[in-house]
């Protein structure tokens, strides 16, 4: 990735006596499809309209391409946005949709129909210059919206939720559409989303936030192969979150029964929080297992089965391509490299990181 195109430092957002973002520190590189994830009322929209000029932080700074824009208005920032409800005009066609903010720019008539066609075939709907917006289903819609905002050559485009309203198979298509977009545009996408799966197939970073706070920033491998706190273990994917003892480096307790580990550092007999990712469960003969269970249920998801193991007091979930009946008597094996262990937070709205330096 090249040089850093945004930088928010120190952000504070207080409504109603309530601080949204505390103290936030966050830097977006150039041509970076960056994600903000997390669940309602955590603050990532929040962020995304303070990086708009749609609100403006109580404290802190916004700096872009080296220059403090924390007071400039959206219409002055190098920035377009596009949102859930994509705000189109239902008395204008597609065209003047599109053509909207290069009218306002004063832009000639050729140079504005070069725009319109050049975008309409970046988004793949060729010829639809003249459909009415209400005519149009809510993918294109979606497209008409980004069509509109890319024609202005915005060096970043803004996403709140943009996807929300389409159904599972449109949205999965639509994802696609976005990646290809950000490759092609070569912009910077800033996307808000809580939908994990989106984040994880679309970015390039990943955000979680809480309360607030940014809990984890990474890579989406990082964040599900190396959950750095709880909250974002049991928020990103499917898990198993069991408190557990640190015994020593690379062995710890879990229900009672010593399982090993790559993890060091945490001390000796130190309480920890251990994530295990379902399908990293491996359902093996009751003797040959580190600790005995029985499968209470199993639901087959196309892919894979998913099952319950009652095991130590503990409902494990499982997924495995191979189906094993309830009721049956099974062993529990984990390899070491597959069990993350996480410091336990000292409280629920602890802080993870603050930055991302």
């Amino acid at each position: 990735m090249s040089n850093r195109l945004i930088n928010l430092e120190h952000i504070t957002k207080i409504f109603d006596g309530e601080k949204v973002l505390d103290d936030l520190n966050l830097y977006i590189r150039e041509n970076e499809f960056l994600t903000l994830l997390g669940p309602s009322g955590c603050g990532k929209t929040t962020t995304l309209r303070i990086i708009g000029g749609f609100l403006y932080p109580d404290e802190g700074k916004v700096i872009f391409n080296g220059k403090d824009i924390t007071q400039l208005p959206p219409n002055q920032r190098q920035l377009n946005t596009v949102f859930q409800k994509y705000a189109l005009f239902p008395n204008m066609n597609v065209a003047e949709n599109i053509a909207f903010g290069l009218k306002i720019k004063k832009k000639s008539a050729s140079y504005i129909q070069d725009k319109i066609k050049y975008a309409l075939k970046l988004v793949n709907l060729d010829g639809y210059e003249k459909r009415k917006v209400d005519a149009l289903s809510g993918g294109q819609q979606q497209r008409i919206a980004i069509a509109r905002a890319i024609v202005n050559e915005p060096k970043v485009l803004l996403l709140d939720e943009p996807l929300g309203a389409l159904d599972l198979k449109m949205r999965q298509d639509m994802q696609y559409e976005l990646i290809r977009l950000k490759n092609e545009l070569g912009i910077t996408f800033i996307y808000v989303t809580h939908d994990q799966e989106e984040a994880l197939t679309m970015s390039d970073t990943i955000v979680v936030m809480n309360g607030g706070y940014i809990q984890q920033i990474g890579t989406p491998e990082d964040i599900y192969n190396e959950p750095q706190n709880a909250f974002v273990a049991d928020f990103i994917g499917d898990s198993n979150l069991i408190a557990g003892t640190m015994v020593q480096d690379r062995l710890v307790e879990i229900l009672g029964a010593r399982f090993l580990c790559v993890d060091e550092g945490f001390g000796e007999n130190n309480p920890v929080d251990v994530v295990i990712r379902p399908e990293d469960i491996e359902l093996v003969e009751p003797d040959v297992g580190i600790i005995k269970g029985r499968v209470t249920s199993v639901i087959f998801k196309g892919v894979h089965y998913e099952m319950d193991v009652m095991a130590n007091g503990f409902e494990w979930l499982v997924h495995s391509t191979t189906m094993v009946p309830v009721d049956t008597e099974v062993g529990i094996f984990i390899k070491p490299f597959n069990i993350q262990i996480m410091h336990k937070p000292v409280s629920d709205d602890e802080k993870a990181v603050d930055t991302n330096e």
